[in-house]
């Protein structure tokens, strides 16, 4: 029996470019290989049709099976690909452990309280992403702290864009509850048509700190020795800055807020451009 659930989902339907031509060619399949290994275990994780103990017990195996511990047990061969991808890589488990662990409390865990308990969560749940593809180009793991903020801010991002869908389908909230309260407005808002002006405020509160951590990440491309990825990181931090600004000015209540093709396209020759003479 296969652990995984697929839900379908590919790299096609993420915002940002998953292992793009930009990349060197002989990386590409392992970060394809990584992809699907976040893919897999975020489906299980957002499976509405499992309980929390089943999804975590088979969030379990995965880690088992990415770890080398399941040796070639049916059911896991996209965790056993990912273990053997990082064995010829010489590449730590633990990027691919972190995000288990994410997914874990995903199962378990469906409101937040303040920004640091958010943000603790995005350190495993996306900045693991990051810390993977340094690695993966030989890039010095002093560069995390620029990574973790990027893909910290794509995860805030995320969330602000599915906040109602998560709600509705997962009873899952990421904006911090206190914070909702404190303006006057209720989860319950989340299922509504459009925001509500205190539900607004929230948004506005988690786009602030956004900002905050793409200052951070705006640095990153400068840092890195790998042209290719300097300019694949410039263009998503492009897309994410443009992203905030269009999440403040439209609500992802009533709209889906994602960038048109032209949008992405600008983004693409901004980031590539700056990211080639970083």
């Amino acid at each position: 029996m296969s652990i995984e659930t697929p839900s379908g989902k590919g790299a096609k339907d993420e915002n940002f470019p998953v292992g793009s031509f930009l990349l060197p060619k002989k990386l590409r399949p392992h970060i394809a290989r990584y992809y699907a290994f976040a893919r897999a275990i975020d489906d299980i994780a957002d499976n509405p049709d499992l309980s929390a103990d089943e999804k975590v017990l088979r969030l379990n195996a995965m880690d088992e099976a990415v770890q080398g511990k399941r040796g070639d047990e049916p059911g896991l061969e996209t965790a056993i690909a990912m273990h053997k991808s990082l064995v010829e890589t010489n590449i730590t488990s633990r990027h691919c452990s972190d995000l288990v662990d994410a997914f874990r409390q995903d199962s378990v865990q469906n409101r937040y309280q303040d920004w640091d308990e958010l943000i603790n969560y995005c350190l495993r749940s996306a900045a693991p992403v990051g810390r993977y593809l340094l690695d993966l180009h030989g890039e010095n793991p002093e560069s995390y702290v620029y990574s973790d903020a990027l893909c910290n801010a794509l995860q805030v991002i995320n969330h602000l864009q599915d906040c109602g869908d998560d709600y509705q389908t997962l009873d899952r909230v990421y904006l911090p509850v206190p914070w909702l309260e404190a303006a006057g407005a209720s989860i319950d808002d989340l299922s509504g048509s459009t925001a509500t002006p205190g539900l607004r405020t929230v948004m506005d509160q988690c786009l602030t700190g956004t900002r905050a951590l793409l200052k951070i990440a705006d640095q990153l491309p400068a840092h890195l020795k790998s042209r290719s990825l300097s300019m694949e990181s410039a263009i998503i931090i492009d897309v994410a800055h443009t992203l905030v600004d269009a999440l403040s000015k439209r609500d992802p209540i009533a709209e889906r807020v994602e960038l048109t093709k032209p949008q992405y396209g600008l983004c693409a020759v901004r980031g590539a451009l700056k990211g080639a003479f970083s």
